[in-house]
Order: C-alpha cells, then structure tokens, then sequence
C-alpha cells in the first residue's frame, strides 16, 4: 500500500472534518520530523515543542499544501520556519540576558565602589584616631615607615638596634589592627 493514497483519503477526511484522522498524519510522519529537527538543535524538550508546533501549523495549514507535492518535504519547510523563529527568540532571550548581566554588573560595580569609598574613608579615619593613641615610641616607627625611613635610620634616631624597630613595628601594626577592627565595629 503506497503512502500518497493513504495521505489523500486522510486529508480527505480531515477536510470532511474528521479531525482524528490527523493522528494518522502525526504517526506516519513525526520520527522524520523529529530526526529533522534533532538535527538542528539538541534539546530534547524544544524538539518536543516545536515538533508539536509544526504540526499545529500543519494542521492549520493543510488548505495550503498541493496534493501531489511531497508531505514531508512539506512539513520540514514548516518546521524550517519554526526553527529560524526558534533561533530568532533564543538570540533575542540571550541577548536580552547578556544586557541585563552587563547592566546589573555596572549597577553593582557602582554600589560596591561607592561602599568601597565610604568604608575606605571610614578606616582611615579610624587608622588615624588609632595611630594618635598610640605610644610616642610607636607612633614614630609607624611615621617613619610612611615617609619610607630606613629601619636603620630610624634604630640610630631612637638609640635601639635595627631588631628592635622590627619588633616595635611588628608591635605597633598589631594595636593598629585591633584598634581599626573596634574602630569600624562600633561605627
């Protein structure tokens, strides 16, 4: 039994109103269909989809397709277009997604520069009021650490060794840290 007198005595009944018939249609032609689509895109579940949209479209359409003409050759043109409107809204979507990533990158860019800033501001502030309680001794090797003053230098300047300015710096750094770190917790 040739397909093309079973496809007319279906679309027969199908334009009598039949519209069951139309699962015969679906039957014979949705593996090729399916393979087609597959072939173009490899989600399974968009396949799935856009195999249910051509037919839809099929179904809609079938006043439009010549008897005689080849079925399949049809429906692949259907779902040629489904594809291209598939693919249209998929580059749409992502470049809708790449926008918003961009500009939610900048929104956060600016929110976190701007908090960056304050807190900046605000530890240094709190290191200032910190190196202002410390020691003579101690504020003076912090000093001379940021004027770039060599430790041997400044060992001469406070009669002490060179190991000893290390250890003073070390000790200092340390109040510092803590002192910021109380600072900014009651701010």
């Amino acid at each position: 039994m040739s397909t093309e007198p079973d496809l007319n005595r279906v679309l027969d009944e199908i334009a009598g109103g039949n519209v069951d018939a139309f699962r015969w249609i679906i039957r014979r032609y949705e593996l090729p269909l399916r393979s087609y689509l597959c072939s173009q895109v490899y989600d399974l579940d968009v396949v799935d989809d856009l195999a249910q949209e051509v037919f839809i479209a099929a179904y809609r359409s079938l006043p439009t397709f010549q008897r005689g003409q080849d079925f399949g050759r049809w429906l692949r043109g259907i779902a040629r277009l489904k594809l291209q409107m598939y693919f249209r809204s998929t580059a749409r979507r992502q470049n809708a997604m790449e926008r918003f990533r961009q500009e939610a990158a900048r929104l956060l860019q600016e929110h976190l520069e701007q908090e960056a800033t304050e807190h900046h501001a605000a530890a240094i502030e709190a290191l200032l009021r910190c190196i202002g309680r410390l020691p003579e001794k101690l504020r003076r090797v912090v000093r001379a650490g940021l004027d770039g003053t060599k430790p041997v230098l400044l060992a001469q300047a406070l009669s002490t060794s060179v190991g000893a300015v290390y250890n003073l710096h070390y000790r200092a750094n340390q109040l510092l840290r803590d002192c910021v770190r109380k600072e900014l917790s009651h701010e």
